[in-house]
């Protein structure tokens, strides 16, 4: 047989009530208890019954107060942060309105530094346009002559370098040319030797008269 859903209401046979809330409250001070051990969690429990008695458990060692206290710094921390959140949300939408005007006037600006949307503007205005745009050209033509002549300098040096690595190789390319004339050097020829050696007939000078 199903067992019907019990209606939860007040108890009215003060007996039954109060050992209804005898039972009830050692399994609510036993689940604290359980969750205040397999969790690791700091449990602070505080009951009054009908008669005005007052059931507490605590899982902190300090007692049921410290746990209070800090519930209640927590609470007003949770309290400020609301005010602070509320304060926020006021203060964004009216820096959304002035971030809206500042949007809309850049790029009014914009427009007219393309040369667009004039026709609605003054003498005066024109006027402090062209100067807005002759002092952003002094400044793009002068940020440029810089770059270029860092770019001349840094090219200058790669061609110094450059100059000394050639130096360099072109002396270990003589000092080779040096060594392998020397090691590839024809020995010297014997020197000639004169004698009086004459290969002929002999001279009227060395015939002997008879």
């Amino acid at each position: 047989m199903v067992r019907g859903k019990t209606e939860l209401k007040r108890i009215e046979n003060v007996t039954n009530r109060q050992v209804t809330f005898s039972k009830r409250r050692s399994g609510l001070l036993k689940k604290a208890f359980e969750l205040s051990v397999l969790c690791d969690a700091e449990v602070a429990l505080m009951v009054f019954s009908s008669t005005g008695k007052l059931c507490e458990f605590s899982s902190s060692s300090s007692g049921i107060n410290k746990t209070i206290d800090r519930y209640m710094a927590n609470a007003a921390i949770s309290s400020g942060s609301s005010m602070e959140e509320n304060l926020k949300l006021t203060t964004d939408d009216q820096s959304s309105d002035v971030l809206l005007q500042k949007m809309e006037f850049l790029e009014e600006s914009k427009r007219r530094l393309l040369g667009e949307g004039l026709d609605s503007c003054s003498k005066e205005e024109l006027e402090q346009l062209e100067r807005q745009l002759d002092h952003s050209l002094r400044s793009i033509r002068a940020t440029k002559d810089k770059l270029l002549n860092e770019q001349i300098d840094q090219l200058k040096e790669q061609g110094k370098k450059l100059n000394r690595e050639n130096a360099e190789l072109r002396k270990k390319s003589e000092k080779l040319s040096l060594q392998r004339s020397i090691l590839t050097a024809e020995p010297p020829l014997p020197a000639t030797v004169e004698t009086a050696l004459f290969i002929g007939p002999p001279s009227q000078t060395h015939r002997q008269t008879p």
